[in-house]
C-alpha cells in the first residue's frame, strides 16, 4: 500500500483521496456525490468527493453538535 494523499480542486470544489497508486479498474457511487474507486482486485484505492466543502462542513457540524449534545455538564447561558 502506498502513502495516502489528499488533493482539493478548488474551482470544481472536488477533494479526491488517493489511498494507491495502482490504476483504477472500476468506480462505485456509495452516495450523491462520494464515489470510491478500485483496482482490479475490487480493493478501495481511492475515494471522490463532489462539493467537498459543502460535505466537509456539514459532516465538522455534525460531530461538534453530537458531542455537545452528549455534555451533560454544558449549561446554556
Amino acid at each position: 500500500m502506498n502513502e495516502t494523499r489528499m488533493i482539493y480542486f478548488e474551482q470544481d470544489d472536488i477533494l479526491h483521496i488517493a489511498i494507491s497508486d495502482e490504476p483504477e479498474a472500476g468506480s462505485v457511487e456509495l452516495a450523491p456525490n462520494i464515489t470510491v474507486e478500485m483496482n482490479t482486485a475490487g480493493e478501495l484505492i481511492g475515494i471522490e468527493i463532489l462539493a467537498a466543502s459543502h460535505f466537509i462542513r456539514d459532516a465538522v457540524v455534525e460531530s461538534i453538535q453530537g458531542r455537545v449534545l452528549q455534555m451533560p455538564e454544558l449549561q446554556m447561558v
